[in-house]
């Protein structure tokens, strides 16, 4: 042993005390190896590759780095030479591993096959949570799910199985879940494809979501690219206590920020208050950072971390992150571009909503304002669960609530349903008493999905068009997003204010101060919710969901059927002409909010994500047309006579003639859904033009060969009419910096000129020429 300590004295004189950049333990020992997971033994943990390149640049930039920033450049492709300039500059990175969901998979799998390689580069999985529809309840939803969607889940299981990729079965889970479970750890680089992937900022990851063609660069070992984020610090002091949840330091940050307050950063919660927030609950305050259009979230490491790491069979893993504690932290002094303080001693319960997840108010003035503003005060159905909010505690402090009302002889007045986030978490609190609990109380637990979420609800209660409201612990609420009715009010908060209006059956009541009364007349005011943050017991797996990949897939069959409508493989795009994009037709020119639900529905829609063709039949139905304040009702200029948006986009194609979207401002908000992207390129589209567009969607669009653009004066959008020509001068000399010129010709021959910028770099100015970065993948291989 004495030998030992002479000999790690030594090397500390060599390297430096402060550079631990030799792992010691590492130049004795293989076990210094950690996995990344238990599902992939041999790929590793690798802290030491990130701590070189951390190095680098912080001998470059020579100033305290932000967490956000080591974890970030820690990913760099060429740390050595990288321009990083924040907010301005492109970053190459290398993730280390890529997730997908079911929906987004489809089409990530089929590009994925188009690009001819053999096997993915990186680890990657397939979750399936978004195909299985709420109706009765879990077990009879996943049994239908199954049936009804054979044919994609076996198309997915089979890509998996021969490229590589980790497969998880309809009914492990909601995929940011099991990514918490399985494979988010402090420092890991994760991308994937939706847009609630910051969710593994709980665990101290930089978990970013993407469109498909971006999980396609990664898996294909290409460097990814992301525009150099800057960063927001929210500085949080005192404790949670009481009434108030994690979920209510989003909502709150959410009200600051607004949906469009975080675009190009990363938010970074630092501070004392930290430590007062479980692991799933910082998760649920990263998952929800979506909603701001930050890039993603992240919190430091801290004991809560290595407490779930340890409880989910990962103290390897947490044992390394000790080791390695100063990479997962920022630096004192580090500097931040927007600083947000909030004090969880006073910050109270808030409910957000209806039809903006930013539309925040306390608990105790929501239902003044929704008397006021005529929203409807009945509670018709309270919903907890989804990604956001679908832990161990969320679920136990939720039954708590529950148990109280039941010993009094209550059940719920507004109808309640329960998502467990995953297998594992739907055992736990089967095997805890949490289920009977919250079953007795009127709850109907539904599968281990995503469920209304995400749109798949089949709702029974109220009529389409009857205005009626909702209370969900989701993180999400844009119109007709749950149950496909424009007229359902829906609010956003905790699973412990869900389950105490849903109890109550009415928006006007704050459990802080209100009252209840019993059956037999007692009145009472519910005791604040209580409950253990992961259970005493350790978990239950439950159910084996989860398919390995074999070590050679090469045998494996893939068949897309041509004759399916819900999978289709895909024919290139047409590459750009040369010439600058002459009088292209006004297709729709959107007024208001327009989201990516808006651009490319979800819900029933859902079954169609692996076909192209067919999903593009629901291309910017749900958009408002200003010439009419009609939805899906569009004027054909060529015809004269008004249509579906699909249906006069597919005529303008046939005719030869391409056309373009004029748009509001935060453009494509909300998931990271890339069809929103597709479909407009598959129908003839080449130009979206607005005030500004959300992150992920501009991104999806240039992967796709589509120009976004943005008015260098906001205030041309109102000089643009419906039945306009637009043409887009500048192409043959298009490069980075430099706007592009529109040309709008109006119906009377009198013509304007704007100005149009763009965020293209060189990189997808190249997507752009040769069609979409698929096309460009394909020319560099030859």
């Amino acid at each position: 042993m004495a030998t030992y300590c002479l000999t790690v004295a030594r090397l500390q004189l060599a390297l430096g005390h402060g550079a631990r950049r030799l792992h010691v333990s590492a130049a004795f020992s293989a076990k210094a190896k950690v996995s990344m997971s238990r599902f992939e033994p041999s790929s590793y943990v690798n802290y030491e590759t990130m701590q070189s390149k951390i190095d680098v640049v912080r001998k470059r930039l020579n100033r305290p780095l932000t967490l956000s920033e080591k974890i970030v450049y820690g990913h760099l492709d060429d740390p050595h030479n990288q321009e990083i300039d924040r907010g301005r500059t492109y970053l190459r990175l290398r993730p280390d591993r890529v997730a997908m969901q079911d929906a987004t998979a489809q089409m990530a799998m089929l590009q994925f096959i188009s690009s001819g390689l053999p096997r993915v580069a990186v680890p990657s999985t397939i979750h399936c949570d978004h195909l299985i529809e709420a109706q009765t309840g879990g077990v009879k939803d996943l049994a239908r799910a199954k049936e009804v969607n054979e044919e994609v889940y076996n198309f997915l299981s089979s890509a998996g199985a021969k490229y590589g990729v980790g497969f998880w079965k309809p009914g492990s889970g909601i995929i940011h879940q099991i990514i918490l479970e399985n494979y988010a750890y402090p420092g890991v680089m994760l991308i994937g494809t939706d847009s609630h992937t910051p969710n593994g900022g709980g665990l101290g990851a930089i978990c970013i979501g993407v469109g498909g063609a971006d999980a396609v660069d990664v898996m294909a070992g290409i460097p990814w690219e992301l525009k150099c984020p800057k960063v927001i610090g929210v500085k949080l002091t005192g404790t949670l206590s009481g009434w108030t949840s994690p979920k209510d330091v989003i909502l709150k940050v959410a009200g600051i920020l607004t949906v469009k307050g975080g675009t190009g950063a990363i938010v970074e919660y630092h501070g004392p208050g930290v430590d007062s927030i479980s692991c799933t609950g910082m998760a649920t305050i990263c998952n929800m950072g979506a909603e701001i259009g930050a890039t993603t979230s992240v919190f430091p490491y801290n004991h809560r971390m290595k407490t779930y790491l340890e409880k989910t069979g990962r103290g390897q893993i947490a044992a390394l992150a000790d080791e390695y504690s100063d990479l997962l932290v920022p630096d004192n002094g580090c500097e931040y571009d927007q600083v947000i303080e909030l004090n969880l001693d006073t910050l109270k319960p808030h409910i957000n909503g209806p039809f903006t997840p930013d539309l925040a108010h306390p608990m105790s003035e929501i239902g003044a304002v929704a008397k006021k503003s005529g929203w409807p005060l009945e509670v018709k159905v309270g919903l907890i669960g989804s990604c956001t909010n679908s832990s161990y505690e969320d679920m136990g402090r939720a039954a708590s609530l529950a148990k109280q009302a039941l010993d009094r002889g209550m059940k719920c007045k507004a109808q309640f349903t329960v998502t467990p986030g995953s297998e594992q978490i739907r055992a736990t609190i089967e095997r805890d008493g949490y289920s009977k609990i919250l079953s007795d109380v009127g709850g109907v637990v539904l599968a281990n999905a995503c469920g209304p979420c995400i749109g798949q609800w089949d709702r029974q209660d109220v009529k389409k068009g009857e205005k009626n409201t909702i209370v969900t612990s989701f993180n999400r609420n844009f119109t007709a997003r749950n149950d496909a009715n424009p007229a359902t009010h829906a609010f956003v908060t905790s699973p412990e204010i869900v389950t105490a209006l849903a109890i109550a059956g009415t928006l006007n009541f704050n459990p802080e101060t209100d009252y209840l009364t019993a059956p037999n007349g007692e009145k009472f005011k519910l005791e604040p919710p209580t409950g253990d943050e992961l259970p005493s017991k350790d978990f239950d797996p439950g159910q084996d969901t989860y398919q390995h990949p074999p070590a050679d897939g090469s045998g494996v069959s893939v068949d897309v059927s041509p004759q399916s409508n819900r999978l289709q493989l895909l024919s290139p795009f047409d590459k750009w002409s040369g010439e600058d994009l002459e009088e292209l037709q006004v297709l729709i020119k959107v007024k208001g909010k327009c989201t990516t639900d808006h651009i490319s529905a979800a819900g029933p829609w859902l079954k169609f994500r692996g076909h192209l063709d067919n999903i593009s039949n629901n291309m910017l139905i749900g958009a408002v047309n200003i010439e009419n304040d009609g939805i899906n009702k569009i004027k054909n200029q060529l015809t004269g006579e008004f249509g579906g948006v699909p249906d006069v986009a597919r005529h303008y194609k046939a005719k030869g003639l391409s056309w373009v979207v004029v748009g509001d401002d935060n453009y494509g908000e909300g998931s990271s859904r890339e069809h929103a992207a597709l479909e407009p390129r598959h129908l003839g589209g080449r130009v979206i033009l607005v005030k500004s567009f959300a992150r992920i969607h501009e991104t999806n669009l240039k992967k796709q060969g589509m120009l976004p653009l943005t008015f260098n004066n906001p205030s041309d959008y109102d000089k643009i009419c419906p039945d306009d020509k637009i043409s887009i001068r500048g192409l043959k000399t298009f490069s980075p910096g430099k706007p592009l010129t529109a040309v709008v010709k109006h119906r009377d021959g009198s013509e304007e000129t704007m100005q149009l910028n763009h965020t293209f770099n060189e990189t997808q100015i190249q997507w752009f020429q040769a069609g979409s970065a698929l096309n460009r993948m394909k020319e560099l291989q030859q």
